[in-house]
């Protein structure tokens, strides 16, 4: 693939991508990836490359061709462009060896635009902010904190450190919530099986036994008649409650801060969420403050990876303190939401002016926290959870077999 080098070092803040192919001297066909304010300035700067009757056209957003860009991605991809630049590898050239070991077509894309950003001239820093889909505020402002100070690589660690980490968190976060969520719906599919295939055949039974049937079989076999009646009135209910309650939650801001105030309440799963937030908090922090991020600036990032909306407005609060002159752990100590030990972890680091340290080793702990929370949660809720299977499943096949024994019971 043929690269198109620029003379000019300053970087265009409304370059566009373009994919462009062409033939070289030798007639060999020659394609690659540009990106310029224009089509026009991609095909002269071909010609003077020696490529013959350039073809030029605007680069497509990947559709079908490619698996949708995660976090993960991103994390993986902010690992190898650290390793490759710590072997003594270029940056375009260690782009395009990235770009190459990755399946995920989008993400492939993705990085080759990239390259052709910073191969025109662009730093790191602007090139990346072209995709704020992919890469936040945050991964953003620790590059240009590196490449501000010569220390882009240690950089790239600290964010591939942090990425890796906070993508374990989450992991641990939906592994709390998947399991108990995928029982309910296990257990609600095989309801509705035995409601509207199994019932019905011992219904045809009982009506050829004559007799009254006991109330709970009574009430099973109405439910089951309910159910292959009105089982469409169900299945729209059921999804009309999860879109309104989807939509509520993206559109009401009102809603999301009383489900984030529910969540940091609610019995066991509450603390969980609250020990999340504050490993997000003091990791974030730790990294900012690292990067040498100012701290009045950092606290924009670090509210917005807080993921509650009540972790965030303190975080803000705190921001707006530490602006007047406040300490950080005077502002931790008013906010009510983080333990004493992470105040005077907070404290020590300020006194020792090693605060990205001490945040560090409370992010450390908190998440090792987390991890044997969801253990524990996990351990907990299995035994509560085959007790629910057995009283719902095995209440069903009692309901049915009872007027058999009733009928036992006569002879």
């Amino acid at each position: 693939m043929a690269a198109i080098s620029a003379n000019s070092s300053k970087a265009s803040k409304n370059n566009i991508l373009f994919e462009w192919e062409g033939k070289d001297a030798k007639g060999q066909k020659q394609k690659g990836m540009a990106s310029s304010p224009s089509a026009d300035l991609v095909k002269a700067k071909l010609r003077r490359q020696g490529i013959i009757s350039p073809k030029v056209k605007k680069k497509r957003a990947s559709k079908g061709g490619g698996k949708k860009i995660t976090a993960g991605d991103i994390a993986i991809f902010a690992r190898q462009l650290t390793t490759m630049m710590g072997a003594g590898v270029p940056m375009v050239q260690s782009f395009e060896i990235v770009a190459n070991g990755m399946e995920n077509k989008a993400m492939r894309d993705m990085v080759m635009g990239l390259k052709s950003e910073v191969e025109s001239g662009s730093n790191l820093t602007n090139s990346l902010r072209k995709y704020p889909d992919q890469f936040d505020d945050l991964f953003c402002s620790l590059v240009e904190a590196g490449e501000q100070s010569g220390t882009l690589e240690s950089l790239l660690g600290e964010i591939a450190n942090y990425k890796e980490k906070s993508e374990s968190l989450k992991k641990k976060i939906k592994k709390a919530m998947f399991y108990p969520v995928a029982v309910l719906i296990v257990a609600g599919i095989v309801t509705a099986i035995l409601l509207v295939f199994v019932v019905p055949q011992f219904e045809a039974l009982f009506a050829g036994m004559g007799g009254d049937l006991p109330a709970f079989t009574r009430m099973i076999v109405n439910a089951s008649e309910f159910m292959q009646a009105y089982w469409w009135v169900i299945v729209l209910g059921i999804g009309a409650t999860v879109y309104t309650f989807i939509e509520s939650k993206k559109r009401s801001r009102k809603f999301s801060e009383f489900l984030d105030r529910f969540t940091l309440k609610a019995p066991v799963f509450g603390d969980i969420v609250v020990k999340a937030a504050t490993a997000r908090f003091a990791r974030t922090l730790s990294t900012m403050s690292k990067a040498g991020v100012p701290l009045v600036e950092a606290m924009d990032s670090v509210a917005g990876t807080a993921g509650n909306s009540v972790f965030e407005k303190a975080i803000l609060k705190m921001k707006d303190e530490a602006a007047t002159g406040q300490r950080l752990t005077t502002s931790i100590e008013n906010s009510g939401l983080f333990s004493n030990m992470v105040a005077q972890m907070v404290a020590i680091g300020e006194e020792a002016g090693s605060i990205d340290d001490m945040l560090a080793k409370v992010a450390d702990y908190y998440e090792e926290e987390v991890d044997n929370a969801v253990d524990a949660m996990t351990s907990l809720m299995e035994p509560m959870i085959m007790a629910f299977l057995g009283v719902v499943i095995g209440g069903l096949v009692v309901g049915m077999y009872l007027p058999i024994f009733k009928m036992g019971d006569a002879f």
